[in-house]
């Protein structure tokens, strides 16, 4: 349905990541001098600038995760941990929303619903780590910060990722690479890799959701498996960034 395949994106993801170590030594005129991307590339760096700008930041109707961070607690009084179950709630109940809204139609509206449903997906996924991370105590404005969000959503790809980069992360979590003060060429490279471990991921999420093929049905599979999926990531972000007052203990 997108034209790649999960092995196309794999091995631009491997050889992607392999090349984050070269990168840390480039300057600024080496990648002004970089082609302009197009294809699997174009689309992988597309699709992070896409969860980074609107994922974190917020854009019109769709609130940033600082935003939404802050109104967790306040919600919850200040009780940190009680704001990930709000966060946790929150997310779930609009990516339910969104999966039986855009599997509703049926085969008829499939072509168009279910790429954006699974952009909105990645979208609210984003926000929900970084959201969970600020909550936590990180910075997410930092630039290493948001590539941890990033690779939180490739789940178990993210150890592969930073093994071929050459990156280890203390403890085991990614919240970690705040301490390695990477140059913004390296972050970039890294970044891009994780970008075609997620495009591999929505070729599989979109044959997972086939059976929206058939309306109200289809509605009642998306808003599911939308529902588990995020909070299989509230709870991987949870993990990965656990409070900065504790974090190393």
């Amino acid at each position: 349905m997108f034209g790649w395949g999960k092995s196309e994106t794999v091995e631009a993801s491997d050889a992607t990541a392999k090349r984050v170590r070269d990168a840390k030594n480039a300057g600024a005129l080496e990648r002004a001098a970089q082609p302009a991307e197009g294809g699997l590339s174009g689309a992988a760096t597309r699709l992070v600038e896409r969860l980074l700008d609107v994922g974190i930041d917020g854009k019109g109707p769709f609130d940033s995760a600082h935003k939404v961070a802050t109104k967790a607690l306040e919600q919850a009084h200040g009780d940190r941990d009680q704001a990930l179950r709000v966060l946790m709630r929150d997310h779930r109940q609009l990516g339910a929303v969104g999966g039986f809204a855009t599997g509703l139609g049926g085969f008829f509206t499939m072509p168009v619903s279910l790429p954006a449903n699974i952009l909105e997906f990645y979208l609210l996924g984003t926000r929900l780590t970084a959201a969970t991370a600020k909550v936590r105590g990180y910075d997410i404005d930092q630039p290493e910060i948001r590539s941890a969000v990033l690779l939180t959503l490739a789940g178990a790809d993210s150890d592969d990722l930073l093994k071929k980069a050459g990156l280890q992360v203390a403890g085991g979590k990614l919240s970690s690479l705040a301490f390695e003060r990477l140059p913004a060429p390296a972050l970039m490279v890294l970044n891009k890799a994780v970008g075609f471990r997620l495009l591999g991921r929505i070729g599989q999420g979109t044959f997972a959701k086939l059976g929206r093929a058939v309306p109200l049905v289809g509605g009642l599979i998306g808003a599911g498996v939308d529902v588990y999926m995020l909070g299989r990531i509230g709870k991987q972000a949870a993990k990965e960034f656990p409070p900065v007052a504790t974090f190393g203990r």
